[in-house]
C-alpha cells in the first residue's frame, strides 16, 4: 500500500497529465481531419449538367470532374486511358475496340458498361434527345442518317460485344476520334438513373456520375459543391476532398472573391486589372495560349447581312491590334482566319490581313456603298451579347468602329447569360452575335464543322453546298495530307464569305493560390480536379 502522500502525488500528477492531454487536443490542427476544399470561380451559371446536351465551357468544366469517358487527358492535355484502359483499331482503321477497366464503377458503386456508353452515344446522336452537339459524332456510321430521322438510334455504329467490350464503327478513318472521345458528348450516363428522374437526374441528390467526383450540392447562382467519389477506380490519387464551383458573372467580383479568400482559382481576370495583377501578384497570376476563337457571328438569312459585301465590309472595318493591345492585352493575337495557329494545319488567312487599317477601311467603305448605304440609308445592326464586363466592352468597341468608319449604328442586346445562350440557339431576331469558340481537341475539324449547314450550333445559318462537300472530302480523305488539303480549302470558301468575323485568338488568364499545384497551362485548358494538389487544409467555405 502506498503512503497517503504518494497518493495524493500521484493523483495531483494524474490531473497534470488529464490537463495536458486536454490542452494537447485543443492545440492540435482542427484541419487535420477535415476535407481538403478547393474553390474555383467558374464564370456563368451552368445551363445543365447533362452531357450529351450541355455545350458551355462552364458545364464542361464540372463535368470533366463529375464523368469519364472512355479516354481523359493528363495535366499537358495530353490524351491518356480513361475508363477504357486500352483499344486497338482494324487494319482499314474504320473499327474500333475499347477494353473497359475493370475496376470502372459508377458513384453508387454499380458498374460502367459497355451498354452505359452505347446507350449515351445513341442518346447524343438522336432527334428526340435536343441536344446541338450532335454533329461532333458524326464520323460514328450512320450517326447524321440517325440525327436527320432517317435511321432510328440503334442503327448507329456502336455495340457492345460483352460487358467490358465496346466496338465503334466509323465512315470513314478519323485520326482525331480519340480528341473526339473527350467531349462530354461521348461521357457514359446510366440509364436507369436517367429513366426515374428524366429531366431531373443531374440535379443533386439523384444525379449518379463515374468520374472522380459526384454532385453533392446544386444551389443555383450560389454555388455547386463536388466530394470525391470513393468508387471511382482511381479514387487513391485523387487528393482532394471537395471541390466547390462559384458561378460569378461579373469578373470584377470574382476578383474580390479571390482577394478576400474565397477563391483559390479564378475563372478568368478582368482586362483592366491585369497591370494591378502583374505588379501585386506575379506569382499567381497565370497567362497562357489558349485553343479558341473570338468571333462575330453574323445571321446571313437577315436581309443586310445577306450580302457579302456588307459581311466584308464590317469585317474589314474592325482594328484587331486596338482589341488585342488596348481591350485583351493578355497575349490574344490578331485572327484573320477561323482557325487558330495548330501543329500539323496552316490556317487560311484573309488576304486583306496582310494591309494596312487604312487600306482596310477605304474598301470596307467602298463595298457598303456599293451594296447601297452611306449617309442617307445608314445601316442599323443590333448585336447580341451576354451581361459579361469583357464581352460587352468588346462590342462596345467594335460598334464605336463602324460607327467612325462606316457610319453604321449598331446598338447591344446585352442579356444574362442563360437568356443569351437561349436566344443564340432559337436565332430570333438576331443580327449579329458575339460568340467563341474553344477547341474541344486540337484539330481543324472541330472548328470548321461549327459553320457546316447542319450543325446544332451553326448561329450563321450560313448553309453553303461547297463548303459541305469540301468538309466531306476532308472526312473521307485517305491520307492526313489530302484531308489537312480540303480543310484549308473550306478555310479559305469561310473566309471569302464571311458569315463569321474572327477577332482573335484566345489566351487565358487567372489568379491562382500559391498553395494549389498539380495543374500546368494547356492550350484547350482542359483541368481535371483529381490532378489538383492543395497544400493547406481547410474546412467549410
Amino acid at each position: 500500500m502506498r503512503a497517503p502522500g504518494d497518493i495524493l502525488t500521484s493523483m495531483r500528477a494524474s490531473v497534470l497529465l488529464l490537463v495536458f492531454l486536454l490542452a494537447a487536443c485543443d492545440a492540435a490542427p482542427p484541419s487535420a481531419s477535415a476535407p481538403v476544399v478547393l474553390r474555383k470561380g467558374n464564370g456563368a451559371e451552368v445551363e445543365t449538367l447533362d452531357p450529351q446536351t450541355a455545350d458551355t465551357v462552364q458545364s464542361s468544366n464540372i463535368q470533366r470532374d463529375l464523368f469519364e469517358g472512355l479516354v481523359a487527358e493528363d495535366e499537358s492535355g495530353a490524351i491518356v486511358p480513361g475508363v477504357a484502359e486500352r483499344w486497338e483499331t482494324s487494319a482499314d482503321a474504320l473499327t474500333w475496340t475499347f477494353h473497359l477497366r475493370p475496376d470502372a464503377r459508377w458513384s453508387d458503386g454499380s458498374a460502367v458498361t459497355a451498354e452505359d456508353f452505347v446507350y449515351a452515344l445513341r442518346r447524343a446522336v438522336a432527334p428526340r434527345s435536343g441536344g446541338s452537339y450532335a454533329e461532333i459524332l458524326s464520323h460514328l456510321a450512320n450517326a447524321r442518317a440517325v440525327t436527320a430521322g432517317g435511321l432510328p438510334p440503334e442503327q448507329l455504329g456502336v455495340s457492345a460485344v460483352d460487358a467490358r467490350t465496346l466496338v465503334l464503327r466509323l465512315e470513314h478513318p478519323t485520326p482525331q476520334l480519340l480528341g473526339v472521345l473527350t467531349n462530354s458528348s461521348a461521357y457514359p450516363v446510366q440509364r436507369a438513373n436517367l429513366e426515374r428522374f428524366g429531366a431531373e437526374f443531374t440535379r443533386a441528390g439523384k444525379l449518379v456520375s463515374n468520374g472522380a467526383y459526384a454532385l453533392a450540392e446544386w444551389v443555383p447562382n450560389s454555388h455547386m459543391r463536388l466530394v470525391k467519389n470513393p468508387h471511382y477506380w482511381g479514387a487513391t490519387q485523387v487528393q482532394v476532398d471537395e471541390v466547390w464551383y462559384y458561378p460569378t458573372d461579373d469578373q470584377s467580383s470574382e476578383l474580390k472573391r479571390y482577394r478576400a479568400g474565397e477563391l483559390d482559382w479564378t475563372y478568368t481576370l478582368p482586362e483592366s486589372q491585369l497591370d494591378w495583377a502583374r505588379g501585386s501578384l506575379p506569382g499567381e497570376l497565370a497567362l497562357a495560349p489558349w485553343l479558341g476563337v473570338q468571333y462575330l457571328a453574323l445571321n446571313t438569312t437577315d436581309p443586310a447581312l445577306r450580302d457579302r459585301r456588307v459581311r466584308t465590309a464590317l469585317a474589314l472595318a474592325i482594328d484587331r491590334d486596338v482589341l488585342t493591345t488596348k481591350l485583351a492585352r493578355s497575349g490574344e493575337a490578331p485572327a484573320y482566319a477561323f482557325v487558330p495557329p495548330m501543329h500539323d494545319y496552316a490556317p487560311v488567312a484573309a488576304p486583306w490581313g496582310e494591309w494596312t487599317h487604312a487600306e482596310r477601311v477605304a474598301e470596307a467603305r467602298r463595298l457598303l456603298a456599293a451594296a447601297g448605304y452611306g449617309p442617307q440609308r445608314p445601316l442599323r445592326l443590333t448585336m447580341l451579347v451576354d451581361t459579361r464586363e469583357a464581352y460587352r466592352r468588346l462590342c462596345l468597341a467594335i460598334a464605336g468602329m463602324w460607327k467612325e468608319a462606316l457610319g453604321v449604328e449598331a446598338t447591344l442586346d446585352s442579356r444574362e447569360f442563360k437568356v443569351y445562350v437561349d436566344a443564340r440557339k432559337r436565332g430570333v431576331g438576331t443580327q449579329v452575335i458575339r460568340a467563341g469558340w474553344i477547341g474541344d481537341y486540337a484539330d481543324p475539324w472541330v472548328f470548321l464543322e461549327l459553320l457546316r449547314s447542319t450543325h446544332g450550333l451553326n448561329d450563321t445559318r450560313w448553309n453553303d453546298r461547297e463548303f459541305d462537300a469540301l468538309l466531306d472530302h476532308a472526312a473521307a480523305a485517305s491520307t492526313l495530307e489530302a484531308r489537312a488539303a480540303a480543310m484549308q480549302k473550306a478555310e479559305a470558301r469561310l473566309v471569302a464569305e464571311l458569315p463569321v468575323i474572327p477577332l482573335y485568338y484566345y489566351a487565358t488568364r487567372r489568379l491562382v493560390k500559391p498553395t494549389v499545384t498539380g495543374w500546368q497551362p494547356n492550350p484547350m485548358d482542359h483541368h481535371y480536379t483529381k490532378h489538383f494538389r492543395v497544400a493547406s487544409r481547410e474546412a467549410g467555405r
